[in-house]
């Protein structure tokens, strides 16, 4: 085993807890005072040094019934790690501000349709109460791998969501219309029947695996398919 992996070990070993309580013994030099900071008893922070101690193999703390003193192992851990713990409280506290006032950029991917049915009506009163949160939009019908290429969140239709995703309903169920221009109608004639579609040009949907959707009308008493064409 060499040196390099010996000491990965040692970390991996090593409970950041432990590290904790050696650092509040650190900054008051006494064992109440620092489990009154950690909200334990003065024998469990004890008792935590001395495990603490026992894996790294050395002393670190040097206790008396009158005084607590950093060995000279004690001391240098002191000053290697002390920073390091600074920072991530330093980390931690620029969370909890996070969760108070959301800010930062928010890669979106959606499909055409959402961008004006689902986050249109939204995204004003999003950058009004939340002004520090910037929105990078992407609308396409292309499929994507919205983590493997860098996005936060998509907005898909309900049926292409992948499993191994985790979905939230945006909307109620859509409802589609078949809808003409009067230059058509007055053309081709108006259908009376869904069954008539499939005689009509219908203008498709490319999806996002670059298929075309065929329309599918349910009536009253059939369902026809309607071939997509384009005029």
């Amino acid at each position: 085993m060499n040196l390099l992996q010996h000491r990965k070990m040692l970390v991996t070993r090593t409970n950041l807890t432990d590290l904790a309580y050696f650092l509040a013994i650190a900054r008051h030099r006494n064992f109440r005072r620092a489990g009154l900071e950690l909200g334990v008893s003065a024998s469990a922070v004890s008792h935590a040094l001395k495990n603490f101690e026992a894996r790294a193999g050395v002393r670190l703390i040097n206790r008396t019934n009158r005084s607590v003193t950093l060995t000279s192992a004690g001391k240098t851990l002191e000053q290697s790690v002390s920073g390091s713990f600074a920072d991530i409280g330093s980390a931690l506290e620029n969370l909890d501000q996070l969760r108070a006032n959301p800010g930062g950029k928010i890669r979106i991917n959606a499909v055409v349709d959402a961008v004006t049915l689902v986050l249109g009506p939204v995204l004003a009163e999003l950058a009004r109460r939340h002004p520090d949160i910037e929105i990078d939009l992407v609308s396409s019908n292309r499929i994507v791998d919205v983590v493997g290429e860098g996005f936060d969140a998509g907005v898909r239709y309900g049926g292409t969501v992948p499993e191994d995703m985790i979905a939230q309903r945006l909307s109620a169920d859509l409802r589609w219309v078949v809808a003409a221009s009067p230059g058509y109608l007055e053309e081709h004639g108006t259908p009376t029947h869904p069954n008539e579609l499939k005689h009509h040009r219908c203008l498709g949907v490319r999806l996002g695996d670059d298929s075309i959707y065929r329309w599918s009308s349910r009536g009253r008493t059939a369902t026809s398919t309607c071939p997509s064409k384009v005029p």
